[in-house]
């Protein structure tokens, strides 16, 4: 479980408070796929970059299976990120190497690398005859798909997707909402997607927290085709209220 108790978030530079992230409380159960919407400049980047200890709060305290990440020391922080695996918006893809070197990188950063594994993933993602192929030659869904592929090479308990699709038009987005789904059910991998699209929230996801200015405003149940309207209402109030 992934729990947030009273997480605040503060941004100093000269003399100037930046506040993004305002007494969060979160829970995130195992095996969940859990959705974190809003506008841009909500916090949501901010909160995704806590669970891998990539920032740390200001105040309150973040938990992962009973442990508290404020008291990892920097050698358990670089355990911990071992544990999770990360999949950006813009695929974050070196360009001058191939796709298997692409996805074989955190192995090679821990001293073990393993081919076998390579195809595996290759294959699981459904790009087996594009493992010699450069990032420039792919399409954006399966660049996408080779930055999943690369997160998931070292089995990750914990997946996180900042905007997984919102580079990528309609049928490469399916593709890639698809492929989150069937990870989440063969491995169950718990998995936090934060995005301002709400039909990917809708599809992908058990619970949405709902996020504005640093601050949780509802944390919702997302039960499909029955609360689709109910959900679809809510947040067009929440952005009516944003102007």
């Amino acid at each position: 479980m992934i729990t947030f108790d009273q997480v605040s978030k503060i941004y100093r530079h000269n003399d100037t408070s930046i506040t993004a992230l305002d007494k969060v409380d979160l829970q995130i159960q195992p095996h969940e796929i859990f959705g974190v919407i809003g506008e841009s400049g909500s916090g949501k980047s901010t909160l995704l970059r806590m669970i891998n200890t990539l920032e740390l709060p200001s105040q309150g305290q973040i938990n992962i299976d009973g442990t508290n990440l404020m008291q990892l020391s920097d050698a358990q922080k670089r355990q911990s990120r071992k544990k999770i695996g990360m999949i950006f918006q813009q695929f974050n893809l070196l360009y001058n190497q191939t796709v298997n070197e692409n996805i074989a990188l955190p192995l090679r950063l821990n001293s073990a690398y393993d081919p076998q594994k390579v195809r595996e993933v290759l294959e699981f993602v459904r790009l087996s005859d594009k493992g010699e192929s450069y990032p420039k030659q792919l399409s954006g869904g399966e660049k996408q798909r080779v930055g999943i592929a690369r997160a998931l090479i070292t089995q990750p308990e914990i997946l996180l997707c900042d905007e997984p699709t919102s580079a990528l038009d309609g049928q490469n987005a399916y593709d890639v909402l698809t492929l989150l789904q069937r990870i989440n059910q063969t491995f169950g991998t718990t998995m936090v997607i934060v995005s301002h699209e709400l039909n990917l929230i809708k599809q992908l996801c058990n619970r949405t927290a709902i996020l504005e200015n640093g601050k949780v405003l509802e944390t919702i149940e997302i039960q499909k085709e029955q609360q689709q309207t109910q959900f679809s209402s809510y947040y067009e109030r929440v952005r009516e209220s944003l102007g």
